[in-house]
């Protein structure tokens, strides 16, 4: 699951939020203190003349000899609380000659040397400066007292000045930068992805935006350029897929159509099997009608007669009805159902299919099948058509008389395998590796198609299975074929 995701208006909010932040503190903090201290060198500036003045005022107005009382009065008219603290006069000798204020025992008690001076000094109750101009002739000396620390007022009031125009300024941008990064990023990409999201459902084209960055611009023609190439390779892709499908489909009749033919070719060479087969018991049929029609016999040998016309007729029947069975066409399977066949009985039917040959007599056929061998995924008749080409190819190679043919089924893991082993004279090397290619076979001319080992590779891979032509342990061909077990029940 992935977390809430910010947009991008709202990341480049904190992002340019962050730089302002950044940007405008240090300039904030830097205006502050450049106001303090200009407002603080101001206050000194005007602290120190306001002291020069008070005290030649004080030093012009009085004299060494006047009465102490009014010169105590004139020095007391010069305080004002919270600029000047305290004033003094000082004789010649530097001893005080009367002073005056709220701190006027932080100012010295005499003046050794009454030099024009100022000085600053940090007391309890904040920074002072002590201005002090000499006298002369008879004037006294004044020391004045005031005070230098800066009033916060009107610095607070600079500082929430300078804030708010910060504020005001960091704002207007934000939302100066809010409206452009919308027009001309966020939108044309939503105007994209919305474009993209109708061609996703169905739309033919793109829509494009029609305003913000020339990146964006070209960034949607280049979108719509590829949707068009999408949509005519999508549609190309459709007409190859409606090909493919018709080949598929004439392919699948075909190769339907030759596993027919094949099977024709193989009912074929069973009749001329089967022609012979039938001849004997029609011969002693006609034997015994021509008996019959002489009239003259006894009952009892009448009856004889035709039990043995019976078994004959059914002997005839039954060999003609496998020959059908196995000729006619396979019931088409179902898609949703599995193939399923019984490789027991298959074997079997396989076997009474080739053994009125007349190829195969002298030829000694023998099975070997494993108890309660399960179904496999194939259908019985493909089955039938696979053992009977292998049984027929193994006829035609065994030696007359001596010839042995042996089929044999067994249950491995997952899997039934069939074995058909003959003892001829095996497989050559040219054409073991192609045996299974259409049109390979080792027969003599117009005795073969050479489809019918292709026609049952195809059945049996089909089915998911396998089929090898290997060499049989003690001479001659082995055919190993391998199918899978049928799932269900």
């Amino acid at each position: 699951m992935f977390g809430v995701r910010l947009g991008i208006r709202l990341q480049w909010l904190l992002a340019f939020g962050a730089l302002l932040v950044l940007s405008f503190s240090p300039l904030f903090f830097a205006v502050s203190r450049l106001t303090q201290a200009s407002l603080g060198a101001t206050k000194e500036s005007s602290a120190r003349e306001l002291g020069r003045a008070v005290a030649s005022h004080v030093s012009s107005a009085a004299r060494i000899d006047d009465d102490p009382r009014a010169l105590h009065e004139l020095v007391s008219a010069q305080i004002t609380e919270g600029v000047v603290t305290a004033v003094a006069a000082y004789r010649p000798d530097g001893t005080q000659l009367a002073g005056a204020g709220s701190e006027l025992d932080a100012l010295p008690p005499s003046l050794p040397s009454a030099i024009e001076r100022s000085t600053l000094k940090r007391t309890a109750h904040g920074g002072r400066l002590l201005v002090v101009v000499p006298g002369s002739q008879g004037r006294p000396a004044v020391g004045v007292f005031l005070v230098t620390d800066v009033s916060t007022g009107p610095t607070a009031a600079l500082v929430r000045l300078m804030a708010l125009y910060t504020a005001v300024v960091a704002t207007a941008l934000l939302f100066f930068g809010y409206l452009s990064m919308t027009r001309l990023v966020v939108r044309p990409v939503e105007q994209l992805s919305l474009g993209a999201s109708k061609v996703a459902t169905g739309a033919r084209t793109l829509e494009l935006p029609t305003s913000g960055a020339r990146e964006l611009v070209e960034l949607g023609v280049s979108l719509r350029a590829m949707t068009e190439k999408l949509r005519a390779d999508e549609e190309a892709l459709r007409a190859k897929v409606t090909e493919l499908e018709a080949k598929t489909l004439e392919l699948k009749n075909t190769q339907e159509t030759l596993i027919r033919s094949e099977r024709l070719a193989s009912v074929g060479r069973l009749a001329a099997g089967v022609a012979h087969e039938i001849g004997n018991p029609i011969a002693a049929i006609l034997g015994f009608e021509e008996l019959l029609l002489e009239g003259d016999l006894p009952r009892d040998e009448e009856r004889d007669f035709l039990l043995r016309m019976k078994r004959e007729t059914e002997r005839i029947n039954r060999v003609l009805r496998d020959l059908l069975d196995f000729a006619r066409a396979p019931v088409a399977q179902n898609k949703d159902v599995p193939s399923r066949g019984d490789a027991k009985t298959a074997i079997e039917t396989a076997m009474t299919l080739v053994g009125p040959q007349r190829e195969l007599k002298g030829v000694e056929i023998v099975r070997a099948i494993a108890p309660d061998l399960p179904l496999v995924a194939m259908a019985e008749e493909r089955l039938e058509q696979v053992l009977l080409n292998l049984l027929l190819n193994a006829g035609d190679a065994v030696p007359k008389p001596g010839g042995k043919i042996e089929v044999k089924a067994s249950k491995r893991e997952g899997v039934v395998s069939i074995e058909v082993l003959d003892n001829g004279p095996g497989i050559a090397a040219t054409v073991r590796s192609s045996l299974f290619e259409p049109f390979v076979t080792t027969k003599e001319v117009g005795k073969g198609t050479g489809l019918g080992l292709a026609v049952c590779r195809g059945l049996v891979e089909a089915a998911g299975g396998t089929i090898q032509a290997l060499d049989a342990d003690a001479g001659g061909a082995r055919f190993a074929i391998e199918l899978p077990i049928a799932k269900g029940p």
